[in-house]
């Protein structure tokens, strides 16, 4: 009988019978579970069954195969002379090697019309149990989660007949690390599934995998990585590059909020993003008008923007690009001529990103020593109320909807000038409402004159409907709420302009 015992108990079969023959080349034992040992067999491995050292069956369809002692006490044995001792008194085995990858919980929760039961059934609890055990007895096992990582194993078992120390630490954590994404994956599709009641749980747990290491932060002295939410298959980081250098930390916030802008619309639409805000946003017939549109709005602050498009970007978009310098550009498609063209802009990044955002529960903001947990802005107007004496055309009125869409997406305090469905003037992020007015009829300049302004936020005082009607605004779109609102109406009954109060903030911080 060989003195070296491994377990194995997976899933995820990929190198399990190379890893397997090498184990028994170098000495091993190896007891194996249900599929995994039927899998060893068929390939002429040998392999006892968990059973054969338990003495107990596999019961309950399969749900208890490997909680026993026969298996934990092999793992959880320290090198000490008592422990050894005892394990001779039981007539067992230390267990050097554990490799246990999991029930695939997560990709059976998202399947289309899963059950609660069948979701269920692949909540894995011998191979979690396994896990942890031989984790926390890195000192002597090495436990491997990750296929990956059989070839490290057996090259240093080969080497130098163990594995070495550093590599056990990291098996561990990588193990430690792979059940928390587990439980957590469960913890969520429970909490969504209404286990954890009405409201914000009193206990969450998030899981990120991590993506790639970027080259730096928001600043050149800061480090980053780039992490996707485990079960998410949308937004920028679920982004295919299909060209141009890698992507760095404010690429990806400010294409983020590109593309999260876009979405909003479901006709053609072009958003320009500088720093976190629209320098243009508009929707047309089609996204090249749609393009041609936003960038009017402020080609000073395009230069060196991001751009997302909500339709396939064609060679004629590319071509309408001309010598603007473009940082990322984001798509749902592009075609052959587009690609080709795109080619010859090697320094420009090409993201084709996948339609829809999906709609996740809760949001994330992380702070020092915490983090504040809230559910998403997907408010949108239901009702429009005209509060002053003249009514809005129709046409100032679709040119308001468009507006208070993209004021959505603009820093707080936000202020947006537009003229049909096209932006014409952004004021964003001032720490005074009427500076952002002004900041936006500044950008406007002419445009102003016939144009309507939306804004995230209240009036707290008629100052910024001065500034507006005198930059030529002819109609306004505001929550209301303040208690100065009956004077911010007279205002704006003063220069004859048409005001709706929405009955919504959309604060962006």
């Amino acid at each position: 009988m060989a003195d070296r015992r491994a377990i194995l108990s997976v899933y995820d079969k990929r190198g399990l019978v190379p890893f397997a023959h090498k184990l028994h080349e170098l000495g091993f034992e190896l007891v194996a579970s249900g599929g995994t040992a039927r899998a060893l067999r068929e390939a002429a491995v040998p392999v006892r069954d968990v059973s054969d050292i338990t003495g107990f069956p596999e019961v309950l369809d399969g749900r208890v195969k490997t909680l026993h002692p026969a298996v934990h006490a092999g793992i959880l044995a320290r090198p000490t002379p008592e422990h050894e001792a005892q394990l001779r008194q039981l007539g067992l085995l230390p267990i050097d090697v554990v490799a246990v990858n999991l029930y695939p919980f997560e990709q059976t929760a998202a399947k289309p019309g899963a059950t609660l039961e069948q979701v269920i059934e692949d909540i894995d609890i011998g191979g979690v149990a396994l896990l942890r055990a031989a984790a926390k007895n890195f000192a002597r096992v090495a436990v491997i989660v990750d296929p990956t990582d059989y070839e490290v194993v057996i090259g240093e078992l080969a080497a130098s007949g163990q594995v070495q120390e550093s590599t056990r630490r990291r098996l561990a954590w990588k193990a430690f690390a792979h059940t928390a994404r587990y439980d957590a994956m469960i913890s969520k599709y429970f909490r969504d599934q209404g286990f954890a009641g009405e409201g914000f749980a009193p206990e969450l747990t998030f899981a990120f995998q991590k993506l790639q290491d970027l080259r730096y932060g928001e600043n050149p002295h800061q480090k980053a990585a780039l992490y996707r939410e485990v079960g998410a298959d949308w937004g920028i980081p679920a982004a295919e590059v299909l060209q141009g250098k890698a992507l760095s930390f404010n690429n990806i916030l400010d294409a983020e909020a590109a593309l999260a802008l876009t979405e909003e619309f479901a006709e053609p639409a072009v958003a320009i993003i500088k720093h976190n805000n629209p320098c243009g946003c508009a929707v047309a017939q089609d996204i090249v008008a749609a393009f041609e549109l936003a960038l009017a709005s402020d080609p000073v602050s395009a230069f060196g923007g991001i751009i997302s498009a909500n339709r396939a970007v064609t060679g004629t978009f590319v071509r309408a690009l001309k010598d603007l310098f473009v940082e990322v550009l984001v798509a749902p498609e592009y075609t052959e001529e587009a690609l080709e063209l795109l080619q010859k802009r090697p320094n420009l990044r090409v993201l084709r990103a996948p339609k829809g955002l999906g709609k996740p529960a809760y949001e994330l903001r992380k702070l020092s020593g915490g983090g504040l947990v809230y559910t998403p802005d997907y408010g949108d107007i239901d009702r429009l109320d005209v509060v002053t004496k003249r009514q809005p055309t129709e046409e100032e009125m679709k040119a308001m909807r468009f507006a208070w869409l993209v004021a959505k997406h603009v820093k707080s305090n936000a202020i947006v000038f537009a003229r049909g469905t096209a932006t014409v003037g952004v004021g964003a992020g001032q720490m005074s409402r009427v500076d952002s007015v002004w900041m936006a009829a500044r950008k406007a300049g002419e445009r102003a004159k016939g144009a309507v302004m939306a804004s995230d936020a209240m009036f707290p005082f008629p100052d910024g409907i001065d500034v507006a009607a005198e930059a030529g605004v002819t109609a306004v779109i505001q929550p209301g709420g303040s208690i100065r609102d009956e004077e911010v109406i007279a205002a704006a009954d003063k220069y004859g302009l048409a005001m709706v109060f929405t009955g919504m903030r959309h604060f962006l911080h």
